[in-house]
Parts: C-alpha cells; sequence; structure tokens
C-alpha cells in the first residue's frame, strides 16, 4: 500500500518552511559567533575570573532572536538589488533599518534585563549603553559592520543565484582548470 501523494500546495509550504527554518539557523549562528566574541572581548576587559559561561549563552539566545527580528525586517522590509547601482549602494539604506531593529533588540534586551534584576523598565531602557551617547554612538558602529556583510552576502545570493554564487565561493569541479 502506498501512500497518497502530498498536494503541491502543502509540500511547497513545507519546503519554504524548511528553507526559512534553515536561513534562521545560519543567520543565528553568524549572529551568536559575533556576539559570544563581543561578550567575550567585553568580559576580558573587564578582567573578571573565572569567565561565566551563561554570558555565551546569553549571546546566542541574544543571536537567534536577533536573527528572527531581521528576518521579519527582510519580509516587510525585502532586500532588493539593483545591477545598476550595485549591492553596496543597493543595501545601503536597508543596512540602517536592520541596524535600527537590532538597536531596538538591545534597548529592549536592556529593559527586560533590568525588570529580572527588579528594576524599573523604562528606568533601564534609558540606562542603555550607560546612557553616553559615544558608547551607543560605537555599539551602533560595531552592529552596522556586522550587519553589513551578512546583506551583502543576501544582495550577491540575489543577484547571482545560488549555484553561481557557491561555485563563485568554493569553486565548481564541473568546469577543468585552465
Amino acid at each position: 500500500m502506498t501512500a497518497p501523494p502530498i498536494p503541491s500546495s502543502k509540500r511547497n509550504f513545507k519546503e519554504a518552511l524548511i528553507e526559512e527554518a534553515k536561513k534562521a539557523f545560519a543567520l543565528s549562528i553568524y549572529f551568536g559567533l559575533w556576539f559570544c566574541a563581543l561578550a567575550f572581548l567585553a568580559v576580558t576587559a573587564l578582567e573578571e575570573r573565572p569567565i561565566p559561561l551563561s554570558i555565551f549563552g546569553f549571546a546566542i539566545v541574544k543571536a537567534a532572536i536577533t536573527a528572527k527580528f531581521m528576518l521579519v525586517g527582510q519580509a516587510i522590509f525585502p532586500i532588493k538589488v539593483s545591477k545598476h547601482h550595485g549591492i553596496v549602494r543597493s543595501l545601503l539604506i536597508e543596512s540602517l533599518i536592520y541596524l535600527m531593529i537590532v538597536l531596538a533588540l538591545n534597548y529592549l534586551e536592556a529593559g527586560i534585563d533590568g525588570v529580572i534584576h527588579g528594576r524599573n523598565f523604562i528606568e533601564s531602557l534609558a540606562a542603555f549603553g550607560q546612557s553616553d551617547p559615544l558608547k551607543i554612538l560605537a555599539m551602533s558602529i560595531l552592529y552596522w559592520l556586522i550587519v553589513v556583510p551578512y546583506l551583502v552576502f543576501t544582495g550577491a545570493l540575489i543577484l547571482m543565484g545560488k549555484d553561481n554564487f557557491i561555485a563563485l565561493l568554493f569553486g565548481n569541479k564541473n568546469i577543468a582548470d585552465q
């Protein structure tokens, strides 16, 4: 006895869901590496010993949440790349929008952290970055530098197509060396 065939609409939905899960996982790993490195840098700069492993867990959770927000942001503001303007010029505005998403998430994290530690949510939001505009600007620049390579990667993938982009990165075994 064979199972009935799956209708194409369900298969397409399932394939799209799997593709989105792969994107979310890959983006979570990307942000996770960055956020863990930044957390490690912050702890070592403070010369805190022993290094608490919980900071890496928080960094990974923050990365997963940030990835989800980025994917929602992409759904609302789809990435558009113009061959005429190139990837960087095409994605400049999008990079600033996604930077705002990451910053908003950081403010939210500061507020929630304050509530967890018995402080007022609004006061904790206001204390983000020790309420130092220069520190917030420095973090914004750093976060922008994290977001831009992801957007360039995505823009190149859109312009070149998956197969061509993978061949560019890893070579094409079907083509003989010249």
